[in-house]
């Protein structure tokens, strides 16, 4: 499996894996309704990949023979309380790839690629309920910090809570 930067060209290939991991993942969470109503050209429209700015998002992409399988994207934390803070905006695997190393080899390259852009320490912000992502993450060493907040999507009030990690900044390379 390869990992790499995203590119222009990659943007509906992108929205179709973030589309079908949302409706599999967030079925019960978020009414069927949203789910089944999103379309990947919708989604496809919001990406930009053309920028390598360092305060600009950044995504990775997993990619195998058959396609890209997920996708992770970090940035600055947003967080006014964690401004040393990197942050993890979006890990998301086909759901056909789940379990098959995806996730941890751009969770691994998205820690990587916070560290190099100097920050210490990592944050993300996780769907309330959405248990097997935070088994996920507390696997990886991301822990729970007591913040919580409602994001609103499509006009959805979601619960979230925020998590955080320290990064190796001592790491070779």
């Amino acid at each position: 499996m390869l990992i790499r930067m995203a590119e222009p060209d990659d943007a509906t290939a992108v929205a179709q894996v973030h589309v079908r991991s949302w409706q599999a993942a967030y079925r019960g969470l978020i009414p069927d309704a949203v789910l089944d109503g999103l379309r990947a050209e919708d989604r496809a429209q919001r990406y930009d990949f053309s920028h390598h700015d360092q305060l600009k998002p950044k995504t990775l992409l997993a990619v195998d023979d058959a396609g890209i399988c997920g996708f992770a994207t970090t940035s600055p934390s947003r967080d006014a309380d964690l401004p040393d803070h990197g942050e993890l905006c979006a890990l998301y695997v086909d759901p056909e790839y789940w379990g098959h190393g995806a996730g941890v080899a751009l969770m691994k390259a998205a820690r990587a690629q916070m560290a190099d852009s100097g920050f210490r320490g990592a944050l993300l912000w996780l769907l309330a309920g959405n248990e097997r992502a935070g088994r996920f993450y507390e696997i990886d060493g991301w822990r729970a910090d007591g913040e919580g907040r409602v994001a609103e999507v499509w006009g959805l009030a979601l619960n979230e809570v925020r998590m955080v990690r320290k990064l190796d900044v001592s790491r070779p390379g």
